[in-house]
């Protein structure tokens, strides 16, 4: 008599393994190398359990791209050089140098908040942490309004005119992202939020703003629209679709004719600022170095392709370093 086949016994599916959480900081298109390294050394000092957000909270906060932050800090510098004729003094130099990356990582809280619904159409910013699910819109308001406070308690060891100032400031960053819903012009908006630090810079360490901190300002505010509309045609087919405004969409085809208008006058503002300050030949000779900067930022753009108008916009970081180290050393020099 034959007997029935055994039936083939059941195989166990292999245990669930709950996925690792980040170790080191995973790079984007507009991520520092250099940044992310550091970042993915600090990770592996926490817990596991605490590197998953603190990897996103990082992201957040813009930690990993630094070129943001040393845009707004050549800016501050300029200021804080100028309003004292010299090196500034060590009190106000550290107050504004932190309220730089505290402000800045502020403004980036604010505006992945307002922009959660966009970024997650846009390829660069789909895994921002808020468009991908990954931290709350409301832990991300907590985090903007804490770094605010945070801002203000650094504001509260100037003096009262700066302290008055810094409201405006504020307001500017916290209105910029939800222009982009309104105007073609937000890069305008974030120029003037961007370059709020100079009047604030120059109250800080004068008691009072001159005409040579508005010149600046209104210098910076050019400068950039400039960079930013450089980093907008890096989103332009995006932001096309999703029905974002930037300087990038209304300028178009004349992007490049209009962003080198945008780079002469800023250049033009930087010669003015020279010559009614008075300044010796270093800082000449960074007005120069700038302008061949510039110049090597129109032929990366020619394309309009993403990568190499990513590095034109990064390229800026140099331009604010040469101006800033010209303008120290002619000051060193009186």
């Amino acid at each position: 008599m034959n007997r029935p086949p055994r039936p083939a016994p059941r195989r166990r599916p292999p245990p669930r393994v709950p996925p690792r959480a980040r170790t080191s900081v995973q790079r984007t298109e507009d991520s520092s190398q250099r940044a992310g390294q550091v970042l993915g050394w600090l990770l592996k000092c926490l817990p596991e359990r605490w590197r998953a957000p603190t990897y996103d909270m990082l992201v957040l906060t813009r930690m990993d791209r630094p070129v943001g932050a040393l845009l707004l800090l050549w800016a501050c510098w300029w200021a804080l050089w100028l309003a004292a004729m010299d090196f500034p003094p060590w009190k106000p130099w550290l107050i504004f140098t932190l309220g730089v990356f505290v402000m800045r990582s502020a403004g980036c809280a604010i505006n992945d908040y307002a922009d959660r619904k966009l970024d997650a159409q846009v390829q660069r910013t789909r895994e921002r942490p808020i468009a991908a699910g990954r931290i709350t819109p409301k832990r991300a308001l907590t985090v903007f309004f804490v770094l605010l406070l945070v801002a203000f308690g650094l504001v509260l060891l100037t003096n009262p005119l700066t302290i008055k100032l810094s409201f405006g400031g504020a307001a500017l960053a916290a209105i910029y992202p939800f222009t982009k819903r309104y105007t073609h012009l937000p890069q305008v908006v974030l120029g003037a939020a961007f370059g709020w630090s100079i009047p604030m810079a120059f109250a800080a360490v004068a008691n009072h703003v001159p005409p040579l901190a508005w010149l600046l300002f209104l210098a910076n505010v050019v400068w950039s629209t400039m960079y930013d509309t450089e980093y907008a045609m890096v989103d332009r087919e995006d932001d096309l679709k999703v029905g974002a405004k930037s300087t990038a969409i209304l300028f178009g085809e004349l992007d490049r004719v209009i962003v080198a208008i945008l780079m002469a006058t800023f250049l033009l503002a930087m010669v003015m600022v020279g010559h009614r300050a008075q300044l010796a030949w270093p800082y000449w000779l960074g007005v120069v170095a700038a302008s061949g900067l510039m110049v090597w930022q129109q032929w990366l753009i020619r394309g309009r392709e993403r990568i190499p108008c990513l590095n034109a916009f990064r390229n800026n970081n140099w331009v604010g370093f040469a101006l800033w180290m010209g303008l120290a050393v002619a000051l060193a020099i009186r």
